[in-house]
């Protein structure tokens, strides 16, 4: 018996240290140490924990922990990560949003369920949820004045390229009418407090608009989310035909570079120091008096190292503001520097990486003339 264990061991770690099952098969975490004896696939901790949950679909076991006998060795020896996911990954639309670790955990499991579950990608023109262009149905939508929530219809259109929302059910006219190619979405569980949360941000005048969202469904918020990149993806197609498909996919709903509370201080250097929640969105840093208010209270606009923008870790000598925090960051542009405070030098050293990764990439067209407004406006 001893001697069958430590065989079927051996024949273990020889199927988990293949190349393909080096990555988590869901959100390709590294060095999964968990697997499907009913799949055949290689899992992370965490991802092990939502298939836990779906015992119909999946058994799962620990590869340190559990014992492994011959056939179920052997089943994942003919399966693995590479294999299975040519079978339950084979026709994901490409615009439909793959989570990674980092994401949260309505984004991941319902990715898993919509895998295993729902088998929604093993064949080709399938009818999804989120694919028919059109998506209506009821979310709850926080006030922006006084902070409840309340149901409120939405609806979103490819045809007229649009999402909206109305305050009552029979309502004719919507409350807001937004066109699809000015709109992100980010899920934001704990900025809102609920694990489907979705903040939903558009440009108006080429401001920063929040709308904050949730369903009680873990599968409909996820499936708004993905109708909102579907509709996006075939608008962009019309609107740039000689784009590839990858460019466009690169240009639907993004999530935040990094968000939190920095100090700031105005334009004059001499002002107090105040505490604001930040946001930024590749090259917009908006500040908040509150995380979830519907409008930022200023937008500072990021470029590029080649056209004379930097960061630089600390504040000038001699900034006169008063300040709490003593961890600074000067952004450095082609007409002033903006002043920032961080509770902790890791908050500093963050901040500092997202800015950096930011100001190292080029601009684009669209990005100079963005650019132009920001200066105008000032």
């Amino acid at each position: 018996m001893a001697g069958g264990n430590e065989r079927s061991m051996k024949a273990l770690k020889e199927v988990w240290k293949r190349a393909e099952n080096s990555l988590c098969v869901d959100c390709g975490k590294p060095d999964p140490d968990w697997a499907s004896s009913t799949l055949g696939v290689f899992i992370c901790l965490s991802c092990s924990g939502i298939h836990r949950n779906i015992p119909s679909i999946s058994k799962v076991k620990s590869l340190k922990m559990d014992y492994w006998d011959d056939a179920q060795v052997q089943f994942l020896a003919k399966h693995g990560n590479a294999v299975t996911k040519a079978i339950y990954e084979a026709h994901i639309p490409i615009y439909y949003y793959q989570p990674t670790y980092n994401d949260c955990q309505v984004l991941r499991e319902q990715w898993i369920r919509a895998k295993y579950e729902r088998k929604e990608f093993t064949e080709p023109g399938k009818q999804l949820p989120y694919s028919d262009g059109v998506k209506e149905g009821i979310l709850w939508k926080r006030g922006r004045d006084n902070g409840q929530f309340l149901p409120r219809k939405f609806l979103l259109s490819e045809r007229e390229g649009c999402l909206k929302y109305f305050t009552k059910q029979d309502a004719k006219e919507p409350k807001i009418n937004v066109k699809i190619d000015v709109i992100n979405a980010t899920f934001q569980p704990e900025k809102i407090g609920n694990p489907n949360g979705l903040q939903i941000t558009y440009l108006k005048d080429n401001k920063t608009r929040n709308i904050f969202v949730y369903h009680e469904s873990g599968k409909e918020i996820v499936d708004w989310f993905n109708a909102i990149r579907s509709v996006q993806f075939h608008y962009l197609k019309v609107a740039f035909p000689i784009a590839s498909d990858n460019e466009i996919k690169n240009r639907l709903t993004r999530n935040f570079l990094k968000e939190g509370y920095m100090e700031k201080t105005g334009p004059k250097q001499r002002e107090a120091f105040k505490k604001r929640w930040f946001t930024l969105d590749h090259r917009r840093l908006m500040y908040f008096k509150d995380p979830l208010d519907a409008f930022a209270k200023g937008e500072v606009f990021v470029g590029s190292g080649e056209n004379g923008y930097s960061v630089q870790k600390g504040l000038p000598s001699g900034t006169q503001g008063n300040f709490s925090w003593h961890y600074g960051i000067t952004i450095v542009t082609p007409d002033r520097e903006y002043l920032f405070t961080c509770e902790t030098e890791t908050d500093q050293l963050e901040w500092i990486r997202a800015f950096t990764s930011v100001i190292n990439q080029a601009m684009t067209p669209q990005e100079y003339a963005i650019e132009a407004y920001f200066k105008f406006k000032s």
